[in-house]
């Protein structure tokens, strides 16, 4: 009798385990679907004629089926100068944002180093206090950075969150292969650069991702410092004309006045943006998941 009970509540504890684990896969499928139904509007609608769009008839298919919109786009250089101009302001940022969060990080593991505790004093401070606007804008004007290609790279090229983050990590690893290393006669940027670098694949990958999405997605800083048209970033470009879509010179010059037109122009100009940051994500994808689990595990 107690292993015919054992059996049959193994097999009700079992049948709770699937269910379970069908309700969360139905819960993240529907996750998925609510965030990939406004991209899927969005791309159908960049695809779509303008007759179509005028009278509201697309919504998750494209009618009327053509790339006008596109071609559009990618034939008019202002938008190909800003897209060239995000990337190479993204790679810049990002390694150069890689570069000062593991250089700020990697010292303050040490416990000898002298005022450290104020030193992380100080730099925690900064995530809860801040300025604020007018003093920014002053200070980049005092600095000669108004209206300078610096002013977009400059300001933010560390963030104290994503340094913390990078230091927990620098904590774990054992101080073990530090000292054989010093033992070994290896300098600090020597066991920086052959131990705890290529032991923090992971958690750099995914600071990266942040600092790189953070870059792109960013504009600002450009609405607010820069005035020079050729140093704005493609997010800024897109901002002005979702805003002064009547202004947009592509329509002005080629005299697209219909307002389908219009809307298929905006869907493109926003998928030209978008996609090429998702594409960036599944060569991260398993240094990322690694990094955003990272102490989630505590043995």
């Amino acid at each position: 009798m107690e292993v015919q009970r054992d059996n049959t509540s193994r097999e009700i504890h079992s049948l709770q385990t699937k269910i379970g684990d069908w309700v969360i896969v139905a819960v993240c499928v529907l996750i998925a679907i609510i965030c990939l139904l406004p991209m899927i509007n969005l791309l159908a609608r960049s695809l779509s004629g303008t007759d179509y769009l005028v009278k509201h008839e697309v919504y998750l298919w494209p009618k009327g089926f053509n790339f006008d919109a596109y071609s559009t786009v990618l034939s008019d250089a202002k938008y190909i100068k800003a897209f060239g101009w995000t990337v190479l302001l993204t790679v810049i940022c990002t390694l150069l944002s890689l570069t000062m969060s593991t250089l700020c990080a990697f010292p303050l593991i040490f416990q000898q180093l002298k005022g450290r505790n104020v030193i992380n004093m100080f730099i925690t401070i900064t995530m809860f206090f801040n300025a604020g606007t007018i003093p920014n804008y002053l200070l980049m004007q005092k600095l000669n950075l108004l209206d300078n290609p610096l002013v977009l790279i400059v300001p933010g090229c560390l963030s104290v969150y994503n340094m913390i983050i990078l230091r927990s990590f620098f904590y774990g690893i054992p101080d073990s292969l530090r000292e054989s290393a010093e033992i070994d006669g290896a300098n600090y940027l020597t066991i920086l650069w052959n131990i705890y670098i290529p032991l923090s694949k992971p958690v750099l990958a995914t600071l990266a991702l942040f600092y790189a999405v953070g870059r792109w997605n960013g504009y600002s800083d450009a609405l607010m410092y820069m005035k020079n048209k050729d140093y704005y970033p493609l997010q800024l470009l897109l901002y002005n004309i979702l805003n002064n879509i009547n202004q947009v010179e592509v329509a002005t010059q080629e005299g697209f006045s219909q307002p389908g037109l219009q809307e298929s122009l905006k869907a493109a100009i926003v998928m030209f943006s978008t996609v090429p940051i998702l594409c960036i994500y599944p060569f991260l994808q398993k240094y990322f998941i690694q990094g955003v689990t990272l102490g989630a595990v505590k043995e």
